[in-house]
């Protein structure tokens, strides 16, 4: 991949797109990894106004401590960037004192952290005229749907969904994200136990981009017992995700019944 171009094209892309919005530039979460650290430093070499959030719930510190550095960082080396660090642990624990016990299993809370920093981005956006930019990559997005449904799914734009994780990490290197973001492993943030991405799906985002490729078409006459247990664990999450990944259903009604 030739990461200096395709850095131009996106920062040319959102440019384009901000300027056909009628609105004034970006909002971003920053989370203290590779997808959001990318993101963000795209959104900022447009010149265009930029904040970027650090929305801890709950928070490992080291992701904590990452996405801060990070914001501070990007502040430090571009005008147009400006932080803020959001804590949304007090609100988090006003639902869980609102919401009904016997609903709260750990994939619904999770989720609902994911919702409540999706309502933070666009209250800064909102008040500030500004496009929420994702930060998904192409494997998360139309891969396995490994994101929350109006949470980091619920966005404006997706400057990165047609990068695939390898890719987002090539164009990190390019665009001097720190060593840090770069080394760690991969994680939603959304769980209290710090569980990373490869142990929620049972397979590294570099096996998930090969098993893509293989159901785009890209078929091998002989894959081995373990491409086969990863195809598995690709097509299962496929399958359950398929509705995150494809518009909201209309039932169309037909015009006989209207009259």
């Amino acid at each position: 991949m030739n990461a200096e171009k395709v850095a131009e094209h996106i920062i040319n892309w959102l440019k384009d797109y901000v300027d056909a919005s009628g609105l004034k530039g970006f909002t971003v979460g920053v989370s203290g990894g590779i997808d959001s650290a990318v993101t963000s430093t795209l959104c900022a070499r447009t010149g265009y106004p930029v904040i970027v959030l650090n929305m801890p719930i709950h928070q490992a510190s080291d992701q904590v401590c990452r996405a801060g550095e990070h914001i501070a960082r990007l502040s430090k080396t571009h005008d147009n960037v400006t932080g803020h660090d959001v804590n949304l642990t007090p609100v988090f624990e006003q639902v869980k004192t609102t919401l009904p016990s016997d609903i709260q299993d750990d994939l619904t809370m999770a989720n609902t952290r994911a919702r409540l920093r999706m309502l933070t981005l666009y209250s800064f956006a909102s008040h500030h005229r500004m496009l929420v930019a994702g930060t998904g990559n192409k494997v998360e997005d139309f891969g396995v749907g490994f994101y929350t449904k109006y949470g980091d799914g619920g966005v404006d734009i997706s400057p990165i969904a047609d990068l695939m994780k390898t890719e987002v990490y090539a164009l990190g290197r390019y665009l001097d994200v720190s060593q840090n973001i770069l080394s760690a492993r991969p994680t939603d943030g959304l769980w209290e136990d710090n569980r990373t991405d490869e142990s929620q799906i049972g397979a590294s985002y570099e096996e998930l981009e090969w098993a893509m490729a293989y159901e785009a078409g890209d078929k091998s006459p002989n894959i081995t017992d373990q491409q086969k247990k990863i195809l598995e664990v690709y097509r299962k999450f496929n399958r359950a995700n398929r509705h995150k990944m494809e518009p909201i259903p209309v039932c169309v009604i037909p015009e006989g019944l209207k009259l």
